[in-house]
């Protein structure tokens, strides 16, 4: 238990003097604490002057810079310093090593301080500044003049209230010249900005300070401060800022004591709890003193130090005072919070002070007296001043469910509020509501109408929000709720709402912010279900996600399909596969699908627009033709099959498009298609198969198209297709067959049309076609023969075919001019008829000057065959035809034949006879001197057998006669073509090698050189060296494509082109050693590169990199490090990259050498490097660097570039888990707190751990994983103090105080409740309830069932585990919350067995719930109706006839008579008969004497009245008889007396029977018995009776008398007409008397019988 003798914690935080801080440096000029979390010193010593920086959270890690400066202070939260040297001012971040502000002041700063976060006071000897920190340029800025009572003074200390309107500057000075008066003077200045007054005050130390008063509405502004003069010492608290309507604050004056040993000790520093509203003033002899800022009441005192504490600052932590001694002590006093109440109660004996502090801090230790005196007010009904008291209790130990409950119960006085609202108003006024009041308000708020109320409270923060308040306020208002999620955050409630009042574009917003991640595909198909439109836009937004998509786009989809929404479906995939990625393709094809068979116009416009590629073309292709699409189809059909199914149904596609379709297809899908359209429907597809036959005619081949109509006997389209070409077309087989076609069609003017006009048919086929075609009209016959000179032909076909009148059409109206020929063709046909011979001359005669060639042909003949000089005659006319002469001399002369052949160039008939008569040598002339490639193709085919004998006079005779270039270069591409390599060699050597014109002609030696280099190897080395004038270039490259690297390196040495030599050298003959050889002979940079990279090709890394070292090129840097790198040869590599940055800015060849001199392990090469200017990329090198385990170079690399999250992890595998700590602090990254904390777990190094732990912890996800780690390896303890620590984190969540609720229920069970008990409402109850059910912790899992209203669980568990859960009062409050009515009898039948003593105490709290006659059945069946006696007795008010029963039962066999008495008389619902013929049985006589009492009740007076006259109960039996009201009764009774002649009972009769007996019968009784005496008192009462009552009748009829006749005389005055007429009915009634008129018999006379019936209203008597 705590010592409550001490109401203050003492803690010693560290001795300066064991960090190395020197003793001397440790004094008000040298030592700054601005706050807890700094101490500041500047050492001198070894002629070095340093600043020492201690951060009190890791005092071991002492910051020691070396730095000269008149004084230095450090920042109150963050690393930035303050230093003053002379005049200038500057301000470093230590952290990031910058200068944050410098300033060069124009007085000597002799005193200075930071104010806040961002403000600096400093203070001059004659001024105080105000320096920010916000800006880089601002200077100081002057606030105030010194007050001259400072003048000289030592400042000591300057502050500020929070908002810098109040400063108060605080120094001392000696007592010289006054001895009387204390020794050390303080003197201080307080001033106001506002007013820019100032006020001089005797002081010695002050503090500003915030107080929230109870009954004030406004905080209240506190300025405190204590002075010590030669009179005393006095502490001083005063307000400044007064506020409205608030009262003013009362001024505090109070004693400051002194010990006599202390007459020379003064206050020196005060510090204010913002917390307690405690002062905590110390003195320079080390006292502390705690005073109430309130009230002024001295609280404690006693002595901390024996040392001067001369410098002092808030403790943050404990909202206590920190401060240090001259001895290096740093100490720090706080309030005990656990002793503190228990003290002033108990030492001080002040329980107003107590109740105000403990209300104002929230601390235990008054919490009886709050309960104590809240239940006597309560109970005295003073409902405002007990709703104070629990609303001012603390930590909130009064404002409970129960105490709500017991102010709804509670009654309402007439004309005020009732209890609750005087409740809820003073808690609303105090502040914040706690969450049940909070849900207890909302509810009759919200059901009143009143949510206006509801917003008022929410902004102005008095209610506490959660998931439960919103769910109430969500059934009434929606946005509201929506307020109250985003307070409580509740984040799957808050994007609910969101969904539910359409504001989806704040969905994603909102979640990220808050790190949650939604259900995305859930929450939309809620949406979609209620807002489709909306939900197509929050579709929208979560595919396009600036991070990514959030949601699977085809789970999106799947949505709007279930909800057969194609169009959103549509817009929205257009959107979200707008960037057509290869990974999208599924999704496209999906598109697509769904609009090919719900809206096949979508899908075609999607396609049109060609939006997406990768797509399953088959299946859209299938589908396209499935709709009708076949457009569509085509162009994503790839499988012939496909296409042709399709495209036969041209109908339905667009000509145009379909032809332009065919050039997608090659030439064998093109025909296939056409061929399938004109088998499947060659009268529909005629027409577009033309057209794509004419469009692609050149590609696809007249050939392939005529033989494909052809094939479908199509001569309308072979006709129609080449109609089209005709025209364009050189082709001799395309005009053929239009004149074929044309002709078959009937088309006769076209056929002759072709051939007049066409140049390019074969006439002597079309001249056939039309002889076998036998036509009507033999015109085009005609045309062709004269054209191309078949006169002769033409005149012996019509001749013979008797067409007589044809050659008269064509001499006549065709070509007048071929007269002669026409004739001599016919003369020809007579000649040839007529045999013998006949006169040459005369023949000649008839045909002298005729230019007609038959006729020279016939001179031509007679010529040779007279031999009359022929070869003249052949040489020189040109009349002649040379065919028809040519072959009337093969027979006879070759030779001739050959002159006539090659003057007509009748090549054919020439190779024939020149073949025939080994004539070759004039073949080869004729055939280099005609220049034709077909005729030399023809001639030196394989199978001509004359051919080598022919090529043998080409080379041998032939060629080197040839002087024209012409004729060498056909006949050297002819052998080309022929593929003669060997021949074509011969040849070329004889006009190459061999003097000849063409010896220096470059192709020539160009082709010998590329011709002996395909046939002749041998030869290629002979030949270069021998010619000179050749393209060395395209010839060394030809010759190394056909292995010839010696030959093309020959080629390159000899023309000087080394680096192609090189090239060849190593590329090809594959002699890096002749390389070299090579390189070092010619010594060019441009070889030694090439060498350089064969050698790195061959991964001679070393000698690569001499190389290009030698060559000073850099340019392959990239392969260079790439091959060094895996060869791992990095010294080499660190070579090459030095010569490389000489020349290049590469950030390849900087990062590349920063990792070498890390693979080197060259470090302070890499210093050097990391220090100059350099384009490497760091960060990677570090980390390829920590993949090697490179540590100490990746922690250099990562260090220059402040990579501390790297750094971090570096240092975790050096070892240097300090450090690594340090670094993630900075880093500030999970992920890299986790490695940290992993290492430091590993080296067992438990207080890191727990620094890293702390940021982890943090983060929810993170937490199971983290315990995990720790309790596999069994540190119990430390996973326990890490979430200890953590409780006190200001991002600490549920997830941390539940999880250590399990660690507790685990390991430390003992901790638990009250870690519950604390906690509770930041558990997550439903998974502790499950750690405490493993446990067997069931006192906690009966407390996680209360708080979690879990009643009934709480109700069980405590019955089935009595032994350790149970609790009486606990267990009272449980039952009366169960919901399942069955757990009430279930209690009751435990409390039976284990508790009945207790039974009727729990019986009590459940009389409104249980069913009483079940529970009396329940104990009557056990026979325990006694042990529920006091229950029986509370419930019997309900008069409940088992209740009276039981009751009734447990009296009789208690023989209680009496209390018997009064249940029977008091509760009647009970079988009264049944009761009192029991009792009437019993021994007892009270017993009978009750039965006939309920035999009285029941008016069973007979039965009453045997009962009394058989126990002689007289009394009884006469009091009976007078309740009966019955004379019959009451005169049977009187006989009975008058008959067992009891007199005084007789008498006794008559007195209480007095109304019920007839006078007459009493009298004849009297008269026949003699009892005159017993009967005369009645006698005399009777007749006392009646002269009363007729006294009574008469003074009755004198009344009625006299108003009968007042009546009459007023209605005797009133007129007849309209009586009253003026009468007003709300004054004087409604005109009728008030009160009947006095009753007459019928005659009009009074009633004067004394009998005292009253008169009848209808005016008939007695009746």
């Amino acid at each position: 238990m705590a010592d409550i003798s001490k109401p203050i914690s003492f803690c010693e935080h560290l001795q300066l003097s064991s960090l190395g801080v020197q003793l001397a440096s440790i004094s008000f000029q040298t030592l700054t604490l601005e706050s807890d979390h700094f101490i500041c010193v500047r050492e001198s010593g070894n002629g070095q002057n340093q600043v020492v920086i201690i951060d009190l959270a890791d005092a071991n890690n002492v910051l020691r810079r070396p730095i000269s400066a008149d004084s230095a202070i450090m920042h109150p939260s963050k690393k930035i310093l303050a230093l003053k040297a002379g005049r200038t001012l500057q301000i470093f971040n230590i952290e990031t090593k910058q200068k944050v502000k410098s300033h060069m002041n124009s007085e000597d700063v002799v005193f200075w301080k930071w104010l806040s976060e961002t403000t600096l006071g400093l203070v001059t000897d004659t001024s105080v500044y105000h320096w920010s920190i916000t800006d880089q340029t601002s200077a100081p800025q002057k606030v105030f003049d010194r007050h001259p009572t400072l003048t000289g003074a030592q400042i000591i200390n300057y502050r500020a209230t929070p908002d810098e309107k109040w400063l108060v500057l605080i120094g001392i000075t000696g007592n010289t010249t006054n001895p009387s008066a204390f020794k050390v003077k303080g003197a201080m200045q307080l001033y106001n900005r506002d007013r820019g007054v100032s006020q001089p005050i005797e002081g010695h130390a002050a503090s500003f300070a915030e107080l929230k008063i109870d009954g004030h509405q406004h905080v209240t502004k506190l300025f405190t401060f204590a002075v010590r003069t030669a009179s005393g010492a006095k502490l001083h608290v005063v307000e400044i800022d007064h506020t409205a309507p608030d009262p003013p604050f009362v001024k505090k004056a109070v004693d400051v004591y002194f010990p006599p040993e202390a007459n020379n000790d003064f206050p020196v520093a005060i510090q204010v709890s913002k917390k307690h509203g405690i002062i905590f003033l110390v003195t320079k002899f080390g006292f502390i003193h705690l005073y109430d800022l309130e009230t002024g009441a001295c609280v404690y005192m006693n002595r901390i130090s024996g040392d001067t504490i001369f410098v002092t600052a808030e403790l943050e932590a404990t909202h206590g005072i920190i401060g240090v001694n001259k001895k290096g002590q740093v100490l720090s006093v706080s309030v005990d919070e656990q002793t503190i109440v228990p003290y002033i109660l108990t030492t001080l004996n002040n329980t107003e002070l107590a109740f105000k502090l403990a209300s104002r801090a929230n601390l235990p230790g008054a919490d009886d007296l709050y309960v104590k005196q809240f239940q006597q007010l309560f109970a005295a009904g003073q409902f405002s001043e007990a709703a104070k008291i629990a609303a001012n209790s603390p930590r909130g130990i009064l404002r409970t469910a129960q105490v709500i409950e017991s102010f709804k119960q509670a009654p309402t006085a007439q004309g005020s509020l009732s209890p609750i609202l005087q409740y809820f108003g003073i808690l609303l006024e105090k502040g914040e509501l706690n969450h049940f009041e909070s849900l207890e308000l909302a509810k009759p708020v919200l059901q009143q109408g009143r949510k206006q109320l509801l917003e008022k409270w929410l902004k102005e923060n008095k209610l506490t929000c959660s998931e439960e308040l919103g769910d109430i306020v969500r059934l009434h208002d929606m946005t509201l709720a929506l307020s109250v999620y985003l307070r409580a955050n509740v984040p799957n409630k808050v994007i609910a709402c969101f969904a539910e009042t359409g504001q989806t574009e704040k969905i994603v917003l909102y979640a990220k912010k808050v790190g949650y991640t939604p259900d995305y595909v859930s929450l939309l198909q809620h949406i979609m279900r209620t807002n489709p439109e909306k939900g197509a836009e929050f579709a929208t937004q979560l595919a396009n996600d600036e991070s990514g998509p959030l949601v699977d786009v085809e789970r999106v989809v799947d949505i709007f399909m279930s909800q057969n929404m194609i169009q959103p479906a549509t817009s929205f995939l257009l959107d979200a596969l707008k960037e057509n990625k290869p990974e999208q393709g599924h999704l496209q094809t999906r598109l697509l699908e769904m609009n090919l068979v719900h809206a096949p116009q979508v899908a075609d416009a999607i396609l049109g627009n060609e939006m997406f590629t990768h797509y399953d073309r088959p299946r859209i292709a299938n589908l396209c033709e499935k709709a009708g699409l076949l457009q569509r189809a085509l162009e994503h059909y790839e499988d012939l099959a496909d296409i042709k199914r399709a495209i036969v149904h041209a109908s339905g596609l667009q000509s145009d498009w379909l032809v332009n379709y065919f050039s997608r297809l090659t030439t064998e899908q093109s025909m296939a298609c056409m061929y399938e359209m004109l088998r499947v429907n060659i009268r529909q597809n005629l027409q577009v198969v033309i057209q794509i036959a004419t469009k692609y005619s050149d590609i696809l081949g007249p050939v392939k198209l005529i033989e494909m109509f052809e094939s479908f006997k199509s001569f309308e389209g072979l006709y129609y297709y080449l109609g089209s070409i005709v025209n364009l077309s050189e082709d001799p087989e395309v005009h053929f067959k239009y004149v074929q076609a044309a002709t078959r069609t009937g088309q006769i003017r076209e056929v002759e049309r072709i051939c007049r006009e066409s140049n390019y048919y074969n006439p002597e086929k079309v001249k056939n076609f039309l002889k076998e075609a036998k036509l009507q009209d033999q015109l085009p016959l005609i045309i062709v023969c004269d054209r191309f000179d078949f006169v002769h032909d033409l005149v012996l076909y019509l001749y013979q075919n008797g067409l007589i009148k044809f050659i008269e059409v064509y001499v006549q109206r065709v070509n007048s001019f071929r007269t002669p020929q026409v004739i001599g063709g016919l003369l020809d046909s007579l000649l040839a008829s007529v045999t013998g011979n006949f006169p040459i001359d005369e023949l000649a005669r008839v045909q002298s000057g005729s230019q007609d060639p038959p006729v020279y042909n016939a001179l031509a003949k007679i010529y040779i065959d007279s031999n009359n000089n022929p070869e003249a005659f052949l040489k020189e006319n040109h009349l002649y035809e040379p065919l028809v002469v040519g072959k009337f001399c093969e027979a006879r002369d070759p030779y001739l034949a050959y002159i006539a052949y090659a003057k007509g160039f009748c090549d054919d008939e020439l190779i024939a006879i020149t073949n025939e008569n080994s004539m070759f040598k004039q073949q080869a002339r004729y055939l280099i001197k005609r220049r034709q490639p077909e005729l030399w193709g023809q001639v030196l085919v394989p199978d001509n057998i004359h051919r080598r004998s022919l090529i043998d006079q080409i080379i041998a005779t032939a060629l080197p006669e040839c002087t024209d270039p012409d004729d060498v270069s056909v006949t050297v591409k002819a052998f080309l073509s022929a593929d003669l390599p060997l021949e074509l060699i011969e040849l070329l050597e004889k006009i190459v090698i061999e003097p000849s014109p063409f010896s220096d002609n470059r192709n020539l030696q160009n082709l010998l050189l590329l011709t002996a280099i395909r046939a002749n190897k041998g030869k290629v080395v002979g030949y270069i060296n021998k010619l000179q004038n050749y393209d060395s270039g395209e010839i060394a490259k030809i010759a190394t494509e056909h292995g010839l690297y010696e030959e093309a390196f020959t080629i390159y040495k000899k023309y000087e082109q080394h680096v192609m030599a090189m090239n060849v050298l190593v590329e090809h003959v594959v002699s890096i050693d002749r390389g070299l050889d090579y390189a070092t002979k010619v010594n060019k940079p441009e070889v030694w590169s090439r060498l350089g990279k064969a050698q790195l090709d061959g991964l001679r890394v070393k000698d690569a990199i001499d190389s290009y070292i030698k060559a000073d090129d850099p340019s392959n840097f990239a392969e260079v490090i790439e091959i060094a790198s895996h060869a791992g040869k990095h010294d080499d590599l660190v070579r090459f990259l030095q010569m490389a940055r000489k020349h290049l800015r590469e950030p390849k060849i900087d990062t590349e050498l920063a990792y070498a001199y890390a693979k080197t392990d060259r470090l302070h090469d890499m210093e050097d490097f990391l220090g100059m200017t350099n384009v490497a990329d760091i960060l990677e090198v570090g980390e390829k660097c920590f993949e090697d385990e490179l540590y100490q170079a990746a922690r250099l690399l990562f260090t220059s570039i402040s990579n501390w999250a790297r750094l971090a992890t570096t240092l975790i595998y050096l070892g240097e888990n300090q450090a690594a700590v340090e670094s993630a602090r900075k880093a500030g990254n999970t992920q890299v707190w986790k490695q940290v904390h992993a290492a430091c777990m590993e080296k067992s190094e438990f207080r890191l751990a727990q620094i890293c732990g702390l940021n982890i912890v943090v983060h929810a996800e993170e937490l199971p994983a983290l315990l995990q780690s720790y309790e596999r390896r069994g540190h119990f303890d430390e996973v326990l103090a890490l979430l200890e620590a953590a409780l006190s984190l200001e991002r600490a969540h549920m997830g941390i105080f539940t999880e250590l609720s399990i660690l507790y229920s685990k390991y430390r069970p003992g901790k638990l409740m009250e870690h519950l008990r604390l906690f509770v409402s930041r558990i997550n109850i439903p998974k502790v309830i499950k750690a405490t059910e493993k446990a067997h912790l069931w006192p906690e899992l009966v407390f996680l069932y209360m708080k979690y209203d879990e009643f009934d669980n709480a109700a069980l568990a405590m019955i089935e585990r009595s032994a350790d859960a149970w609790e009486h009062n606990q267990f009272k409050d449980v039952i009366v919350r169960v919901a399942n009515v069955e757990i009430y009898y279930k209690a009751l039948t435990f409390y039976l067995q284990e508790q009945p003593t207790l039974l009727n105490d729990l019986l009590s709290v459940m009389i409104p719930r249980v069913d009483h006659a079940r529970v009396v059945r329940m104990f009557r069946q056990i026979d325990h109706i006694p042990l529920i006696r006091s229950y029986l007795i509370a419930v019997q008010h309900l008069n409940i006839e088992a209740v009276n029963d039981a009751y009734n039962d447990l009296l009789i066999e208690e023989e209680d008579y009496k209390t018997l008495r009064d249940s029977i008389d008091s509760f009647d619902n009970f079988n009264n008969i049944a009761l009192a013929q029991r009792l009437e049985k019993h021994e007892l006589l009270e017993f009978r004497r009750l039965a006939a009492h309920l035999y009285k009740k029941n008016t069973r007076w007979e039965e009453s009245i045997s009962l009394s006259k058989q126990d002689k109960l007289y009394k009884d039996a006469v009091i009976t008889a007078a309740s009966s009201a019955s004379t019959e009764v009451a005169e049977d009774l009187l006989s009975y007396f008058v008959d067992i002649g009891n007199k005084e009972c007789f008498a006794a009769t008559l007195y209480v029977c007095f109304d019920l007996l007839r006078p007459d019968v009493v009298e004849e009784l009297s008269w026949q018995h003699g009892l005159n005496d017993f009967y005369m008192p009645y006698k005399i009462q009777v007749s006392r009776t009646m002269r009363e009552r007729l006294a009574t009748l008469e003074k009755e009829v004198r009344e009625r008398s006299k108003k009968e006749i007042a009546k009459e005389e007023q209605e005797a005055e009133q007129p007849i007409i309209n009586p009253g007429i003026n009468r007003l009915l709300i004054t004087q009634g409604n005109g009728y008397p008030s009160q009947a008129p006095p009753m007459v018999n019928g005659t009009g006379m009074n009633m004067g019988m004394g009998i005292g019936m009253m008169p009848a209203m209808t005016g008939f008597g007695g009746f």
